[in-house]
């Protein structure tokens, strides 16, 4: 790490509050609308919830929703207003219809995040080779908090978080407040 990265990263050693949305249409059908990973059997929240604790960082809240604009608008702001400094949402960026989490939240994006996406990409070409090209996955600020979204699968999720999301949401979540 270069020294001015070392310095533009100075004092974002903190704790943060992560909230963790999922989005899906069948499994909040078949589960409803609940506040734990494990009582959705959902393993991608889990396995968020499970690398944010793990790197001494809080669980704000976990919500499930459907593939629905509203929804997935309305558990976004509510997380940010219940005091979230980082929003993830898992599911709903691939390219089918129902598939509306980006056209949800990036409006809402004061700025978007475009490294974010191309990182997630090129990180996952190791992955799942060129398939890499059919991922949504963007970033942005809402109200000063840094909001992920991130694809459904638990491999995309622990790559996202692990190697891009925990280390750089402090210095995000800095500059988004300054």
């Amino acid at each position: 790490m270069s020294s001015s990265t070392k310095e533009h990263k100075k004092g974002t050693d903190k704790v943060y509050a992560f909230s963790l949305v999922t989005i899906s249409t069948s499994r909040f059908n078949t589960y409803g609308s609940t506040e734990s990973p494990s009582a959705a059997d959902d393993v991608s929240g889990q396995r968020m919830s499970d690398l944010i604790e793990a790197a001494h960082h809080n669980v704000l809240c976990y919500r499930l929703v459907a593939d629905n604009i509203a929804d997935i608008r309305k558990e976004v702001l509510s997380a940010i207003f219940n005091g979230a400094d980082v929003v993830i949402t898992t599911g709903g960026t691939g390219l089918s219809a129902c598939d509306v989490t980006i056209e949800a939240l990036c409006p809402l994006f004061e700025k978007e995040l475009e490294g974010f996406g191309e990182l997630f990409r090129l990180k996952s070409l190791d992955q799942i080779g060129s398939a890499t090209i059919l991922s949504r996955a963007t970033a942005g600020i809402i109200q000063g908090c840094a909001v992920f979204c991130l694809p459904g699968s638990p491999k995309a999720v622990e790559l996202a978080v692990e190697e891009i999301v925990i280390p750089e949401a402090g210095h995000i979540v800095k500059h988004a407040r300054s």
